[in-house]
């Protein structure tokens, strides 16, 4: 059974969404029509957070230790929920320099800081790792983001700009993920699954992708959780999984 969040986390994740400065944040996420993205996203991004925030909390214990690779807007509602809600320390790492500065003076008054750094930076060990649409980012890596999607064009796909981006995108799994304490959890969208598997079949450790799935509204993609070491069972994949 999901439980609700506590009214002082919904009611300060609420005033973090009314003090973000979303004209600064339109040059962010969009070329043109900012203003109107952020009119039909503002209110699902907030919603559909808070419902991942609200399952997130129930699967980590308290006080443990969390890092947010790219955290952005979408982040907010699980960021503020673990501190309030479990009194943990949250790491989130962007390397946009522009939304940190819009998203830490929405949070100024709350023990939230985010850093315009590598997430590799962060030290010491994490029991959970968020990284959410960062291996799949179709504007980082526009020929490798295609394949992950299934909208690949076999006229014009280049074999050779895939095999670099696809080093780069093993290379960012390779520093976040020896930062996560075993047992740990991940939370990662449907389509980066395969790269955090790809890691643990690497180091063959044992992981279990959870079946349910959580939808999100700024790229689109649903987010699921993985569960890293510890297990007595094989690999386990949901049904329909790409792994």
């Amino acid at each position: 059974m999901r439980i609700r969040l506590s009214g002082l986390a919904r009611h300060t994740i609420a005033s973090v969404f009314d003090h973000l400065d979303y004209k600064r944040l339109e040059s962010v996420y969009c070329y043109e029509g900012g203003d109107e993205f952020w009119r039909k996203k503002r209110e699902p991004c907030r919603r559909l957070g808070t419902k991942v925030a609200e399952v997130l909390v129930q699967k980590l214990p308290p006080g443990g230790r969390s890092l947010y690779v790219g955290a952005g807007v979408t982040e907010l509602p699980a960021l503020l929920a673990e501190v309030i809600e479990l009194q943990r320390q949250v790491a989130p790492y962007n390397l946009r320099r522009s939304e940190v500065t819009v998203l830490n003076r929405a949070c100024r008054s709350l023990p939230l800081k985010f850093k315009a750094q590598d997430a590799s930076l962060a030290s010491g060990l994490f029991d959970h790792l968020w990284i959410v649409s960062v291996l799949n980012d179709p504007e980082r890596f526009p020929h490798l983001a295609p394949l992950s999607y299934g909208t690949a064009d076999p006229v014009t796909f280049d074999p050779r700009q895939f095999e670099q981006q696809r080093r780069v995108v093993r290379s960012i799994v390779d520093r976040v993920m020896p930062k996560l304490s075993l047992p740990g959890l991940v939370t990662t969208s449907t389509e980066e699954v395969i790269w955090i598997a790809d890691w643990c079949h690497r180091k063959t450790i044992p992981y279990l992708v959870e079946r349910e799935q959580f939808p999100t509204a700024l790229v689109g993609d649903p987010v699921c959780f993985m569960k890293i070491g510890g297990l007595e069972t094989s690999n386990r994949k949901p049904k329909g999984a790409r792994v």
